[in-house]
């Protein structure tokens, strides 16, 4: 099972992070320094597996990660997970990522979080993985695009609607229609 996954630029800087199991603020914090410092100081000739810290379990969990340009992408998961299937899971992710933003950096994380964790949420759901095909996720991607700029036009609409009524002319109808009152709408309900 997956029970966290981080992403940090060469620095340490979170950039992203999703726990699958609950830690308080402080200890989520140490946990990413305290593997910070474990990836960071591996050479880029050894493998991508390692041993968890002593913050995120010890040695029933597992460090795997990949390092893309300036983002280091790291999965912490228990022992029950196959390191290889991981390590394709991220470069699913990070292939999806890139498709979705057009050449992925570490501004399209900061800047477009949500997104970023619906993309996640597509492959991953409560640590278990669900979906490894890059192109049903930006089929959903894409889908859920669709649909918020359709509702951006259903937002907008209160607003139109007042312009339009401020922008009428009530003396051009008839008096009664204007005099209308709610007690005269009775009969309808």
């Amino acid at each position: 099972m997956i029970k966290a996954i981080l992403v940090f630029n060469n620095h340490g800087k979170p950039r992203f992070m999703r726990f699958y199991q609950h830690f308080p603020e402080e200890k989520q914090h140490q946990i990413v320094r305290e593997t910070f410092h474990l990836v960071s100081k591996r050479d880029d000739n050894v493998c991508n597996f390692l041993e968890g810290g002593s913050f995120i379990g010890g040695s029933d969990y597992k460090l795997i990660y990949r390092h893309y340009a300036t983002l280091y992408f790291v999965f912490c998961v228990d022992s029950s997970e196959s390191e290889l299937g991981i390590l394709d899971l991220i470069q699913v992710f990070v292939e999806t990522l890139d498709k979705c933003f057009e050449n992925v950096c570490e501004l399209d994380l900061i800047f477009n979080m949500d997104k970023v964790h619906y993309i996640l949420q597509e492959m991953i759901m409560g640590g278990m993985v669900l979906e490894t095909n890059m192109n049903e996720v930006v089929a959903q991607v894409e889908s859920q695009n669709k649909l918020e700029k359709s509702e951006v036009g259903f937002s907008t609409a209160p607003a139109r609607a007042v312009s339009a009524v401020k922008s009428m002319n009530l003396s051009d109808f008839p008096r009664n229609i204007v005099d209308l009152k709610v007690q005269n709408l009775s009969h309808f309900a």
